[in-house]
């Protein structure tokens, strides 16, 4: 940041951001600090592990680019839980144009809860995972996600099985309670604000928020998009929200989502963002895998999400291994959507970052 004074000895030279326009600039892997073979040992994994699509982006230029199984930079598919990401930006813009805080209680736009253990929920509790709304495995996936035509009525519809901020879940139906949130507040439907708000202004134009059999935006999952389009949404919450000159959604909001962990109950996730601080972790393989993670609560407390990692990466993680890796120290956003990596070639947050990481031969 800053614009830096090229006058005096030794300080840098700020070079302005660079921001695609209505496509990416690219640029050669040595140009941008990549041994290509490392790069192409990444392909050869994402490859392998049954990806549609990889992208690495490094200084707002893209550097590897490779498609298969018929995909290409225009065939939309889906993203699964990365949504989640996109929903906390959606958040993120509503409280920044002043139509909620994050400590209002969910039930001022949920009538629902009022008068009921829900009332204690605030949005917050949404955005952080933590808040005690019921939550097993066959409700949230068969009944909610697989079943429930109406997904909003029915996640509202569900109990409050703890008192907000006592329990870690990974809560897509909690989540899916964002969508009606966010109609109340804004006033606007969550499909059209993600649209005006984030997709046209970042020039996303493959992409799109979907929604259930009632019509209601899905807030927890159902994000159509493709890999160049996701690559922006990295590189937007890679400057701090901002999107050559325009301040999409604060700089404060984007430190708070992503900048700390939202609970202490899990060092690796912020506000619908995975982190990577240091501490107990819950939760990793459920969002990627749809598996119980057996580690839940029960990790060593120095454990971070990708060990090799720097402390300021953080990723948007969905179901199959859709990922967007966002690595602020070293100016990359790596992208990878697929099918589900087979057992024998995992291709995790840990192999998607660290594979970026050992290609880089300028830090």
């Amino acid at each position: 940041g800053g614009d830096g004074d090229e006058g005096s000895a030794g300080a840098p030279t700020t070079v302005p951001a660079t921001f695609p326009g209505e496509s990416w600039g690219t640029v050669g892997p040595v140009e941008a600090g990549f041994d290509p073979d490392g790069l192409a040992r990444l392909a050869d994994a994402a490859e392998a592990a049954g990806s549609r699509c990889l992208v690495v982006v490094r200084d707002g230029k893209v550097v590897l680019e490779e498609y298969w199984q018929g995909s290409g930079p225009d065939v939309a598919q889906e993203a699964w839980s990365v949504t989640k990401s996109v929903t906390s930006t959606l958040v993120g813009i509503a409280r920044d144009e002043g139509h909620l805080d994050l400590s209002d209680p969910a039930a001022d736009h949920i009538p629902e809860w009022r008068g009921t253990p829900a009332e204690a929920v605030t949005i917050e509790n949404l955005l952080s995972n933590d808040s005690g709304r019921h939550w097993d495995l066959g409700t949230d996936y068969a009944e909610m996600a697989l079943g429930a035509r109406d997904k909003s009525a029915f996640a509202i519809g569900l109990a409050q099985d703890h008192p907000p901020g006592e329990v870690w879940a990974y809560n897509n139906s909690a989540i899916q309670t964002l969508s009606p949130i966010l109609a109340s507040a804004t006033g606007e439907d969550p499909v059209d604000y993600a649209r005006t708000r984030l997709f046209e202004p970042l020039d996303m134009d493959h992409t799109r928020l979907s929604t259930d059999g009632a019509g209601n935006a899905m807030t927890y999952a159902g994000l159509q998009t493709t890999c160049l389009d996701l690559a922006r949404f990295g590189h937007l919450w890679l400057h701090d929200g901002n999107w050559a000159g325009e301040q999409i959604v604060s700089a404060d909001y984007v430190e708070m989502a992503t900048g700390r962990p939202s609970t202490p109950l899990n060092a690796a996730y912020g506000y619908l963002w995975w982190i990577n601080h240091e501490g107990p972790i819950a939760g990793p393989l459920l969002a990627t895998t749809g598996a119980p993670d057996d580690a839940t609560g029960d990790s060593a407390p120095d454990t971070r999400l990708v060990p090799g990692a720097p402390d300021d990466a953080f990723w948007a993680l969905g179901m199959n291994n859709q990922m967007v890796a966002v690595l602020p120290s070293v100016d990359v956003v790596a992208v990878r959507l697929g099918a589900k990596p087979p057992a024998e070639a995992p291709f995790t947050q840990t192999e998607l970052t660290t594979g970026v990481l050992d290609a880089l031969i300028e830090p």
